[in-house]
């Protein structure tokens, strides 16, 4: 009975604790310049603690997962060198896939050693390797984005520093998980030029290891639905008019597949689509039914991704790769939108930059 009493007190404190600090986040407004001088790992003022305790995460709502597509399909890296393809298990050579970056749909697996891929042709199973798409998704927005937070990068569990530009110190007792999302309670550049943030008390990360979420004023000539792609901090966040309602990550153009910047327009939209390039090139490509395509200038779209679970860092040909959750909420945000004055959806996609990737913030 005694332990049975010390549970319902552990209990009804914690839901007290929580009560007041919803009711604090109430009363206070979030304001960077509060910590903005405790950069030193010293004591913190009341003040700065008050606002940490009042908002202890970002508001935002993960989206629901496109099961449909993450269990349904069946995707498999084939190559990287050229893989034979037949008319039938056990049947005649009918050509090949070329060498490079290539992955297939399966859509029959009930041969054993063989897949059938779309299209009809079949491929030896021990040529290919099965993909685990990435369960990553973002989130709705619930506070209409007044103030940055962001996404942790790292691959590995790291923990924090006491001050800007410190060693990682694990006697601050937070350790970061890849895609764990945090407030930024302030900022300060090192002696290198890069910017630390403030996501706890004496709790300082590098701006390398994380992905700063931000508001953007709307763009002249756009209106309705948008998305806003920022190049540097590798996010997307879209807007209804003047406010954004979904944050996530994303994978732009590598070096010299750069995605291109500017204000665009969805072009076509597709639930799927094969994509390929470069053929006989080294970095030649190949992948079959590509999710939730949304080509907004040339061959360049927002979709699905299921080939790898970097979002955060630049990976792609040019496109905009997003988690296949992603793209789908993405897509049917889009499809809802209010049609124009002619009857049609317009869907646009800015892309800008708000660094210089690869660069310090002081440039150096």
């Amino acid at each position: 009975m005694y332990r049975v009493r010390l549970l319902l007190a552990a209990v009804l404190l914690a839901v007290v604790s929580f009560q007041f600090t919803a009711a604090r986040a109430q009363d206070l407004a979030f304001d960077p310049t509060v910590c903005a001088d405790y950069n030193d790992g010293g004591e913190l003022g009341d003040e700065c603690l008050e606002m940490i305790e009042a908002f202890p995460r970002p508001p935002l709502d993960p989206i629901e997962q496109d099961r449909f597509t993450l269990s349904y399909y069946s995707f498999w890296r084939v190559g990287p060198e050229s893989t034979p393809k037949f008319d039938g298990p056990n049947g005649n050579p009918i050509g090949d896939i070329p060498a490079g970056f290539n992955f297939v749909h399966a859509i029959d697996l009930s041969v054993d050693g063989w897949l059938q891929i779309d299209g009809g042709d079949w491929i030896q199973r021990d040529s290919a390797r099965f993909a685990q798409p990435s369960y990553f998704t973002g989130a709705r927005i619930t506070n209409e984005l007044e103030y940055p937070f962001a996404w942790v990068l790292d691959l590995s569990q790291i923990a924090v520093s006491e001050y800007p530009g410190g060693p990682w110190e694990p006697d601050t007792g937070r350790f970061l998980q890849r895609y764990e999302r945090v407030n930024l309670f302030a900022e300060a550049i090192d002696e290198d030029g890069w910017k630390w943030y403030m996501i706890g008390p004496n709790q300082w990360v590098e701006q390398r290891f994380l992905a700063k979420v931000q508001r953007i004023e709307r763009p002249e000539g756009v209106s309705g639905r948008w998305v806003a792609v920022d190049l540097y901090e590798q996010t997307l966040v879209a807007y209804e008019n003047d406010t954004p309602v979904f944050a996530t990550l994303i994978s732009s153009g590598l070096e010299y597949h750069e995605t291109p910047e500017g204000s665009f327009a969805v072009w076509a939209r597709l639930p799927r689509d094969g994509m390929s390039g470069a053929t006989g090139a080294p970095d030649a490509y190949d992948v079959q039914s590509v999710p939730w395509v949304m080509y907004f200038e040339g061959g360049f779209s927002l979709h699905g991704t299921y080939w790898h679970d970097l979002f955060g860092y630049r990976q792609s040909h040019g496109c905009v790769n997003l988690s296949i959750s992603d793209a789908k909420w993405v897509y049917e945000w889009f499809n809802g939108a209010e049609p124009d004055e002619d009857g049609e959806i317009i869907n646009p996609v800015y892309v800008w930059s708000s660094g210089e990737y690869g660069v310090t913030a002081t440039g150096l």
